[in-house]
């Protein structure tokens, strides 16, 4: 892959439906025009940081795994470990269970027997469990249309990715750029469609209501409804579980590091530019919200304008733009949209996370199978269908959107430990060949580490039922990790680059 493909799956892996629905839940909390802005803000700030360091280590280490290989470069296998652990058992299968299933749902726009609520085979419905802060269970399980349509474009994205990592690259490459058209019309509709009630409920003379609540010593409810207030940084810290989310998944390219030609030059830079115009074009759209449809609504609004941006219908305020912009029809322009945003991010993961899998093996951390190539592909086709057989199964349980809130807190504590590995690496092997230096040493690595802690432990203190759990899922793994060692590890060096 070249530094299209690598690009393209870096935007492909970020862009799902997260940036057309996020927006919703964040403004019934942010209250203010400014502080919606302020978040994507601070998201992408944050992002695009820790991309410029990610760089300098997948410069260094341009091997399969990615990620996986940079925790257990500078930290320790333990650590690695972990990470690979939670990413199988949640944060890549998970998210790639989502997405399928979200494609599953805007494909019932089209064909109406498609949707959650269609059993095919209902096997039981488990009840909420509430521990502490936490609920468990509260989801039903069985195969509907909607994720039955899941299984099929995983099955699809799956068998089509065994064939080599060019047939993926070639399928990334055509739904990356379509997606990106996609958010790009959404943009120019703002541009072109502006609606004079929206402009002066959010904007005013001279960007008066814009800036309103955002002022420095401004109080603000923790969460809808609610009575503890908190300041501007804190309620922006809480909002991050959704723009961080839609912005995540931008390290995938760094697991397919050993398959992209000239990695130490293209990884960096695949990086840096599809970060940045992702970014671009996610706080563009959310100015295009904003100019289109209120902030402030009624959540018993019978119009589109009448329910604003934080009571759109079922969150998804970019139909509710693209319906005000073409009426009759703009929720369907829409669903397109998002059926070709969900099927490239599915394959963008699909192809990605596979390698972390595979590198895990290589090291003996994982089943030995899966740490193999096809001798006719050169992709790690066991690593793929072992990933295939685990999505499918949170597909049908119903679990994966409840698994999803509880490992955003774990995913930004592993991008902390990461970037911390880049200041270890720094130390314990300062003579390391480092085509690319990460921009801003130390200083930026260093805001990415202190603005991604206070986000912890704000989440940890305001939102615990998203954090514990989590942490509970990334600690099950020490056990399983002695019982891998047990077994017998490969030596690190051993490790082998897929696609070489």
């Amino acid at each position: 892959m070249g530094l299209f493909s690598a690009t393209a799956i870096v935007m492909g892996s970020m862009i799902g439906s997260g940036i057309f629905i996020v927006s919703a839940e964040m403004s019934r909390t942010l209250q203010s025009p400014a502080l919606l802005i302020a978040a994507w803000l601070v998201t992408a700030v944050m992002t695009i940081i820790g991309a410029l360091s990610y760089g300098e280590l997948a410069a260094m280490m341009p091997k399969a795994g990615g990620q996986y290989v940079y925790l257990r470069e500078s930290l320790g296998p333990l650590w690695g470990f972990l990470y690979g652990w939670t990413l199988f058992l949640v944060i890549q299968t998970g998210t790639i269970a989502a997405v399928g299933v979200g494609f599953g749902k805007f494909l019932g726009i089209f064909f109406p027997s498609i949707g959650t609520t269609n059993w095919i085979w209902h096997i039981a419905r488990v009840p909420a469990w509430h521990v502490g802060p936490m609920v468990l269970g509260n989801m039903d399980l069985g195969i509907n249309t909607a994720n039955l349509a899941a299984i099929a474009i995983i099955t699809l994205l799956t068998v089509l990715n065994t064939r080599g990592v060019k047939m993926g690259a070639a399928i990334q490459n055509l739904f990356t750029s379509a997606k990106v058209l996609a958010l790009a019309a959404v943009v120019f509709v703002g541009i072109v469609v502006r609606d004079p009630q929206a402009i002066a409920a959010n904007f005013g003379a001279g960007w008066k209501n814009f800036w309103a609540g955002s002022g420095w010593h401004a109080l603000h409810p923790s969460q809808p409804g609610g009575t503890e207030m908190v300041g501007i940084l804190t309620l922006i810290a809480v909002v991050q579980v959704g723009s961080l989310f839609s912005a995540d998944a931008w390290n995938n390219v760094t697991f397919t590091a050993g398959e992209i030609r000239n990695p130490k030059r293209n990884l960096p830079l695949s990086l840096t530019i599809g970060t940045g115009v992702v970014l671009l074009l996610y706080i563009l759209c959310n100015f295009v919200y904003l100019s289109v449809l209120p902030m402030a609504g009624d959540p018993h609004g019978t119009t589109v304008l009448a329910r604003g941006i934080q009571y759109a219908q079922e969150d998804r305020v970019a139909t509710a733009v693209m319906e005000r912009a073409f009426t009759g029809y703009g929720a369907r322009l829409m669903a397109v949209a998002i059926l070709i945003s969900t099927f490239g991010c599915a394959n963008g993961m699909i192809l990605a996370g596979a390698r972390v899998y595979y590198a895990m093996s290589r090291d003996g951390l994982f089943f030995k199978s899966v740490g193999t190539l096809s001798e006719k592909s050169k992709t790690p086709v066991n690593s793929l269908w072992v990933q295939w057989a685990w999505t499918c199964l949170l597909c049908i349980s119903g679990s994966y959107g409840q698994l999803l809130d509880y490992v955003i807190f774990a995913v930004l504590v592993f991008y902390i430990l990461t970037i911390i590995g880049l200041f270890v690496l720094r130390r314990t092997k300062p003579d390391a060949a480092r085509p690319y230096r990460a921009f801003g040493y130390p200083v930026l690595p260093g805001l990415y580490i202190v603005m991604a802690s206070f986000i912890c432990l704000v989440l940890l203190r305001y939102k615990p039922q998203y954090t514990w759990p989590g942490l509970i899922l990334v600690l099950l793994g020490v056990p399983v990790y002695l019982v891998w060692r047990r077994r017998g590890v490969v030596p690190v060096a051993s490790t082998e680059t897929a696609g070489t």
